[in-house]
């Protein structure tokens, strides 16, 4: 219950919020850039590719890696730091550093930097329009919210004069001056358009959902916006070409610009795979030292005169003047020994190597020669890619000029076709108000005037939203402030 409290409580504060503060259509793009959950899900993926060029830059530093072991050795091997056999429990320890640098691969490894540049511009370019069609979207919401609430006013004031015809007519057909046929027919007008105007209504509510989804608000509840003078003044025109639009799109938009930076992408792709036939050449260095506890150095050394009763001679030498052969003993020590200082091996143990190693790539199961194929047929899809961008650039902007076009050409018929309506329908109230007409005569005079502000609403607002589109590829801001 409490969770539940603080939410109703968070989404009243919300909407109290909400209410008053007005939404401008600049306001409502902006919010949704900063705040849409899928814009920054693409941000995050700007940030991995610049982490790619980043771990591109450092793979061309040379690599440092550095090892240790402490371990015991049971039975009997051959020590590495004393070369001869050890039977006992030995303990040792190996510090190691390697560090290796390639100083030529084929350009692969510049290559790969540059690629994944090109594929951080793609991605920054995909960005900027996955940015600009919520932008589009949103301004078609907007525009949606606008069209349905000159409607909901369009079929409310066409309902209130219908209310008021038909009261009158509720009086004479009281009086007996009018049949009860053409008040019902006026009636059943009255229905359809009650209809209409809830329709209408059902239709702006449900466009500003629309709206606040497309922005990720928590409700629409108090959700208003902006209502910008929209005339068209009286004779409105469309000042530019497609083949204007089209020239500067082709340069400025970044559906474009993406895929031209994935074409680079490709090339450099192409390069690496051809780097692969290249020798690779590699410059590689070693430091490093051990301990081990077999290792012993000379503890202490006592000699002593060995007692000749007890030891048997060494060897013997002839007397001098045919005398007898006088026997040698050795003189005795006692030798005692201890393992190496841990200092002094690390200190003595140490070595050091450096080498040039040369690979040379003679066969290997034809992988070079097809990942050089691979990267080809990439390259050359990326080129139709961008040929398919720029044909789409060009159906897009070729078909919003012609349905402004058309839009503008609806409007200043439907202006005229309006305004003969009004006369009609003028005409024919006085004419029913006199009984010169009936009500089925009256009804289909005031639904062709309904019909004809309906298009006209239509037509503008089409008119005003494509418009708008050929402005947004001519680079300028998404704004609904006629100039």
């Amino acid at each position: 219950m409490k969770k539940l409290i603080l939410l109703i409580s968070a989404i009243l504060v919300f909407v109290n919020a909400r209410s008053q503060e007005i939404w401008t259509l600049e306001k409502c793009i902006g919010y949704a850039l900063t705040n849409n959950i899928q814009v920054k899900q693409q941000n995050l993926q700007v940030d991995l590719g610049k982490s790619n060029v980043m771990q591109n830059k450092l793979t061309m530093l040379p690599t440092l890696n550095g090892f240790a072991s402490h371990g015991y050795n049971y039975g009997k091997t051959v020590d590495r730091f004393t070369n001869t056999f050890a039977t006992e429990r030995v303990q040792s320890n190996n510090f190691y550093l390697s560090s290796s640098v390639t100083l030529f691969d084929g350009f692969q490894k510049i290559n790969q930097l540059k690629m994944s540049q090109s594929e951080l511009q793609a991605t920054n370019y995909d960005t900027d329009k996955f940015m600009d069609d919520i932008s589009l979207n949103i301004a078609t919401a907007y525009l949606q919210i606008l069209y349905y609430k000159e409607l909901v006013k369009t079929t409310e004031n066409q309902l209130q004069a219908t209310e008021l015809q038909s009261q009158r007519l509720k009086k004479l057909v009281d009086a007996g001056a009018l049949a009860q046929g053409d008040y019902f027919n006026l009636e059943a007008q009255k229905a359809i358009e009650n209809s209409a105007a809830v329709d209408a209504r059902n239709n702006y509510d449900l466009s500003i959902l629309t709206l606040t989804q497309l922005l990720d608000l928590p409700t629409s509840a108090g959700f208003t916006i902006e209502s910008p003078d929209l005339e068209l003044g009286e004779q409105p025109q469309l000042l530019i070409r497609p083949e204007q639009v089209f020239d500067y799109a082709l340069q400025a938009q970044p559906s474009i610009k993406s895929a031209e930076s994935r074409v680079k992408s490709s090339e450099y792709g192409l390069s690496i795979a051809q780097g692969g036939q290249s020798p690779t050449v590699t410059l590689q260095g070693s430091l490093g030292t051990g301990y081990s506890g077999a290792a012993q150095i000379l503890d202490s050394y006592i000699p002593y005169v060995p007692d000749v009763t007890q030891t048997a001679p060494v060897g013997f030498i002839p007397g001098p003047d045919g005398q007898p052969l006088q026997y040698v003993w050795n003189y005795g020590a006692d030798v005692t020994y201890k393992t190496k200082p841990f200092g002094d091996q690390i200190n003595d143990n140490i070595n050091k190597s450096f080498s040039f190693n040369l690979t040379v790539p003679i066969f290997n199961g034809w992988a070079t020669r097809t990942s050089i194929s691979k990267a080809r047929i990439n390259l050359e899809n990326s080129r139709y890619n961008l040929d398919q961008s720029k044909l789409q650039l060009r159906k897009t902007i070729e078909q919003a000029y012609a349905d402004s076009k058309a839009a503008l050409n609806k409007y200043e018929s439907s202006k005229l076709g309006v305004a003969a309506a009004k006369e009609s329908y003028r005409y024919s109230e006085q004419k029913f108000n006199v009984g010169m007409i009936n009500s089925v005569d009256y009804n289909n005079s005031k639904k062709d005037l309904e019909k004809a502000e309906s298009e006209l609403l239509r037509a503008k607002f089409e008119f005003i939203f494509k418009t708008t589109v050929l402005d947004f590829y001519m680079g300028k801001p998404i704004s609904l402030k006629r100039k």
